[in-house]
């Protein structure tokens, strides 16, 4: 579980509790949601993350997640819709591994989790240190892992 000691009190613990204050510190509010029905959203997608995707503990756990992700995203640009949030640079950093791993015919399968994964991968300030996952079929070079 992570820890963030502040200057001023007590630590912080949680994923979920550490990441949205340092948003409100960096003044990007907007990464939480506008409407209170965003935040919500956000909210569930980040709960999501800590219970399932970090909770998995087999293939088909791992399985079931991106094919439920792959549905949600069937008709969205982001997990909360149109807006890019913190759910969704917290769920990249949480499926990082696993898209890493997956085969070719593995991230067709989950077309819209692959496009999603690809989109913000590539967003501004969001892949920091890790590996670029290639999702083309003739790939040129190998990820590193």
């Amino acid at each position: 579980v992570p820890v963030l000691q502040t200057n001023n009190g007590p630590g912080l613990t949680g994923l979920i509790t550490i990441a949205a204050y340092l948003v409100k510190q960096a003044k990007k509010d907007q990464l939480l949601g506008s409407t209170a029905e965003e935040k919500a959203v956000v909210q569930q997608w980040l709960e999501y993350r800590v219970t399932r995707v970090d909770g998995r503990s087999s293939k088909e756990d791992t399985r079931i997640i991106l094919k439920e992700l792959n549905i949600h995203l069937e008709d969205k640009v982001y997990l909360a819709g149109n807006i890019f949030t913190l759910a969704d640079i917290l769920m990249y950093y949480g499926l990082h591994h696993v898209m890493v791993d997956l085969t070719v015919q593995e991230k067709e399968k989950y077309l819209n989790v692959s496009r999603w994964f690809n989109h913000i991968q590539h967003y501004p300030g969001v892949r920091q240190h890790l590996s670029n996952v290639i999702f083309i079929k003739n790939r040129l070079y190998t990820n590193a892992h």
